[in-house]
């Protein structure tokens, strides 16, 4: 994952330089790989990169087109960029690098903001053209977006810690995601979160933001579930779900440039998707599980399941066991980070 991160002046004041580099430093850990700033008027874009695919520095961020002087930071994977790649090279669009993060750039240049629509993948991402800032969250809301709304300056960030740090945010409690919070297993529903002061895009939604402050939103996209017109038999419906999982699975391994793990549980999700990976071939598969120390009324680990799914995939597993001292010393990074 990366981090991202913005700010927007409406009261022709230039964006707070030190408050986006203590949005930056609480992005760190999203993005170990590097750091990026793009300064233009009244907008001010940040990113922490975590190198996925193409990890040379022509897929540092922010990326900007110089021609038109857009400028973008995105946080994702678009799993289908290489056939956009593809259609924008006929379209007469040419690319200084071979990542995704150009994908995104250069198909707004081309689509505008309905250049989402053709977005296969898990995204959150800013672009500023000078006129307008646009942001965007992937269908089902996988990739993180929170923004914060002060007089006269618009604020972005991956994560509210980070929005928080750079000042300025109501942290008063919403009282209607409390409710929220206490009655859906934990869940907030967008755009609120439990501080008054920020908000988050919902999934499947872009946001524009002009040059006098005022803002939009757009659903682009919404679940149309229905029933097949011919009714499948349960055999025929146990292929369509493998198939569909082969096929989701397969989009993700094609276009990274980094090895593949998992983290497994011995659950049914995490040793179905050990089972699928092995299935494609995937050389020298790496899992990962973490346990803690028992208690008297629970057992604290789940290696008695995840270590018969290692050994039946023939996976390289790593097992670590953390003891309880380490847990209540590392509680407060934990609460920290929540």
């Amino acid at each position: 994952m990366c981090g991202i991160a913005g700010e927007f002046r409406f009261d022709n004041a230039a964006p707070d330089a030190e408050a986006m580099a203590r949005m930056l430093a609480k992005l760190a850990r999203r993005g170990p790989d590097a750091e990026g700033q793009h300064a233009d008027g009244p907008v001010r874009l940040g990113h922490r990169r975590l190198a996925i695919i193409d990890l040379s520095p022509r897929s540092a961020q922010p990326m900007l087109d110089a021609a038109s002087g857009t400028a973008l930071v995105f946080n994702g994977t678009i799993y289908n960029y290489p056939e956009l790649r593809a259609e924008l090279i006929a379209r007469g669009h040419a690319f200084h690098s071979d990542g995704d993060t150009e994908v995104i750039l250069r198909a707004y240049l081309e689509w505008g903001e309905a250049c989402v629509e053709r977005l296969h993948g898990m995204f959150a991402f800013a672009l500023w053209n000078r006129e307008t800032l646009f942001l965007a969250r992937d269908r089902l809301g996988i990739k993180p977006l929170y923004y914060s709304e002060n007089l006269g300056c618009f604020r972005f960030a991956s994560t509210p810690q980070a929005l928080l740090a750079a000042g300025g945010v109501d942290t008063g409690i919403d009282a209607v995601a409390l409710h929220h919070l206490f009655t859906l297993h934990a869940v907030v529903p967008a755009p609120r979160t439990i501080f008054n002061g920020v908000r988050k895009l919902a999934p499947g939604t872009t946001m524009s933001v002009n040059v006098r402050g005022e803002i939009s939103h757009r659903k682009y996209w919404s679940l149309q579930a229905q029933r097949p017109v011919v009714p499948k038999s349960e055999a025929e419906w146990t292929e369509a779900i493998h198939e569909s999982l082969r096929q989701a699975v397969k989009k993700r391994i094609e276009i990274a440039d980094v090895k593949v793990g998992v983290l497994l549980s011995g659950g049914l999700d995490s040793s179905l998707l050990v089972a699928l990976l092995a299935e494609q071939g995937v050389p020298d598969l790496m899992t990962f599980s973490v346990g803690f120390e028992d208690q008297p009324e629970e057992r604290g680990n789940e290696f008695e399941y995840s270590d018969p799914v290692a050994e039946m995939y023939g996976t390289r597993h790593h097992k670590y066991l953390i003891p309880n001292s380490e847990v209540l010393r590392r509680l407060p990074e934990a609460v920290d980070a929540m």
